[in-house]
């Protein structure tokens, strides 16, 4: 049984005199307990927004929500505020993309930790603050009880982002939302965060959902993947079908931009042409056919259906990719490259 299922999830930002923006438009998933779901895509295709959404963090005033969000059978987007933030760090929690700006910077580490303790656990003074010293020395924060009493400027980005991730597995909470946690954190922090995370989800069974732009991330990580676009999902299956045959032309795009350790010197990386920027209303078409060298004509007769195969795989395209493409794209992703943290191997070390 899923532990949250959201359909037709949809965002409308809604501004006087502009035309309104659908940032999330139909976006559906479910995440079952102790599994790890990645959203992935370009910046602005409607990530943090759906992630947003779900915690009940966007505006009331000029924000249309719609759809639904099912957690633990109780509609997330309906629930009072009250109810809501009851539930916010206990039964889910987030962790976010800049902790340098989600953290307060003139307030020391440890209340900032042992604020969620009070709020959430009832505790407080010396056991809350002992707590708080075991959650740090957790995520691997040297000397935690001095960091207690730090500041954020004080700490790296490494143990920042290590901060937070104490803070949002405090209370043990069944859903956790990662928004690009290793955004601007060099390799070896990547590769140790996201460990992190894989040992949080294996030790509490807590279903984690991974929001990045960076396949190579979610390769040693998901389950499931779903790659977003102009605030549709256009592609979704388990992590080795996405990898060994993607679909879509964004998801081979997406592969095929990942750098070839093996690649000669001097050899261009092959980026996805336009911007996120270039795109159509999918009321008129595929959102992507501007940037898309697949395009036909019938890719501008009106927005494409999701196509589900019988293995479980789903596209949403009318001209997908198949034959030697495929097989270039997926065996450059095969080869490890910067950002790939054990991308071809499983945890029991089966290749």
């Amino acid at each position: 049984m899923a532990l949250l299922e959201v359909e037709d999830l949809a965002v409308t930002f809604q501004r006087k005199g502009t035309a309104p923006v659908h940032a999330v438009d139909g976006v559906s998933f479910t995440v079952a307990e102790g599994q790890v779901v990645g959203l992935v895509g370009e910046s602005g295709c409607g990530k943090s927004v759906t992630s947003l959404a779900l915690m009940g963090l966007l505006a009331k005033r000029g924000v249309k929500v719609g759809g639904k969000a099912l957690f633990d059978g109780n509609d997330l987007l309906t629930m009072p505020g009250s109810t809501l933030r009851d539930m916010r760090g206990s039964e889910m929690a987030m962790i976010f993309q800049d902790p340098l700006s989600s953290l307060n910077p003139v307030i020391p580490i440890g209340l900032q930790v042992t604020e969620v303790l009070k709020r959430h656990r009832g505790m407080k003074g010396e056991p809350a603050e002992k707590e708080a010293a075991d959650l740090l020395d957790r995520v691997g924060i040297p000397d935690p009880r001095r960091r207690l009493k730090e500041y954020p400027h004080q700490l790296s980005g490494g143990m920042r982002q290590r901060a937070l991730i104490a803070m949002a597995v405090a209370c043990r909470p069944r859903l956790l939302i990662a928004d690009e946690p290793t955004t601007a954190l060099d390799v070896t922090i990547q590769a140790q965060i996201l460990e992190l995370l894989k040992e949080l989800v294996a030790q509490q069974g807590t279903a984690l959902i991974m929001i990045t732009h960076d396949l190579g991330v979610v390769a040693g990580l998901c389950d499931e993947i779903n790659v977003m676009y102009a605030g549709r999902v256009v592609e979704g299956a388990a992590r080795r079908p996405l990898f060994a045959s993607p679909t879509h032309p964004y998801s081979v795009g997406l592969l095929g931009s990942i750098p070839r350790l093996d690649a000669p010197r001097g050899e261009k990386l092959k980026p996805i042409p336009g911007s996120v920027r270039d795109n159509i209303a999918w009321a008129d078409g595929c959102a992507f056919a501007p940037r898309c060298a697949h395009r036909t004509d019938e890719c501008l007769d009106g927005p494409p259906a999701l196509v589900q195969t019988y293995t479980g795989h789903a596209y949403r395209c009318v001209n997908p990719v198949t034959g030697d493409e495929v097989e270039a794209v997926t065996a450059a992703a095969t080869l490890p490259a910067p950002s790939i943290v054990d991308a071809t191997t499983d945890s029991d070390g089966e290749a």
